[in-house]
């Protein structure tokens, strides 16, 4: 069940208007006449996103269903009244991952200002759990709502952002919210991790098959106080000291960076992987060949591997967990 909502005052009561005064003046139109859907829009990074949208130039299209962290119904109405206490918003109160919402969104994006021109896919759920101790149910949730709605809003954006690039418009561009839990891994993220992990192929597999159209496709890194950092459970005092540095950070230079994604100024980038933590950006590497051994004709014996994997071994990846790597003081 969805609803809809426009978005009528000039300002909101919320946490990331400093988004709008940290703002220059020479690029607060950066995105004027430009759309943007924003799915998990109404709170936390996602109204961060929204807002830095906003502050220069762009209409935007919140969807969010008001689900807890853990996706139980919290706030169905969240995205409209978050919508009406901003200028040129309109909300959608729907699960992305559900029915037509995706197409709903698109549609009213076009409708309401003409065009779908950047999508930001950071609608997200964390359900943790050991493998060991496997909740299929869990594992459904979460992969449904962090993939398999990032999928859908896509699918139904590009061929519109296609169309209006065939009519001359500028091209638009596709933001994926990822974690680094897809790359480093994390105690009982097994979900969690292995959807961000999805949608960072989507990210590559989309940034190909858009790059004759000129739309790009990235993945961005967030760091910020949100509700996924306060769910965190510390299983050690470096993810303990992780979780109390994070949740100082603020969300405003993921947005910056999302919204410097979103303009022309970007437009040579795609493909990427990209990560902001307070006043640090980070470009992370992407898997690729680091050594290469010759097997022999008819392959090697078991003795044989052993010898060929040692010269592998001094260039294996530590099994550390991303909150391990990300425990040092934040530049804030």
């Amino acid at each position: 069940m969805t609803g809809l909502g426009k978005g009528g005052a000039e300002s909101g009561d919320n946490s990331m208007s400093e988004a709008v005064h940290h703002d220059h003046q020479d690029s607060s139109q950066a995105l004027a006449g430009r759309t943007a859907i924003v799915s998990g829009g109404a709170r936390g990074i996602g109204l961060a996103i929204v807002t830095d949208l906003l502050a220069h130039g762009a209409n935007v299209v919140i969807v969010d269903s008001g689900v807890t962290i853990g996706g139980e119904p919290e706030a169905p109405g969240l995205a409209l009244e978050v919508a009406a206490g901003l200028p040129r918003t309109a909300g959608l109160a729907g699960d992305i991952a559900e029915g037509t919402v995706a197409a709903d969104a698109v549609r009213l994006a076009v409708e309401r200002f003409g065009s779908v021109d950047i999508v930001v896919n950071n609608a997200a759920i964390i359900r943790d759990g050991f493998v060991f101790k496997a909740n299929l149910e869990a594992w459904d949730a979460v992969i449904r709502t962090n993939l398999n709605g990032a999928f859908r809003l896509v699918a139904a954006a590009a061929p519109v952002m296609r169309d209006h690039v065939k009519a001359g418009r500028e091209p638009g561009a596709i933001l994926n919210l990822v974690s680094t839990a897809a790359i480093y891994g994390n105690f009982g993220q097994a979900a969690y991790a292995a959807a961000k992990g999805g949608l960072i192929a989507l990210t590559r597999v989309s940034a190909h098959d858009l790059a004759r159209s000129g739309i790009t496709c990235n993945a961005v890194i967030p760091f910020g106080a949100t509700r996924v950092t306060e769910s965190i459970q510390p299983a050690n005092e470096a993810q303990a000291a992780y979780k109390a540095r994070a949740l100082e950070v603020s969300p405003l230079y993921v947005a910056r960076l999302a919204t410097w994604l979103a303009s022309s100024a970007a437009r040579h980038v795609t493909g990427q992987l990209v990560g902001a933590r307070g006043r640090e950006m980070f470009l992370f590497s992407q898997a690729r060949p680091v050594m290469k051994q010759l097997v022999p004709s008819g392959g090697f014996d078991l003795a044989g591997m052993s010898n060929a994997m040692k010269t592998f071994a001094p260039h294996f990846t530590d099994l550390v967990t991303d909150l391990e790597v990300f425990s040092d003081d934040p530049v804030l």
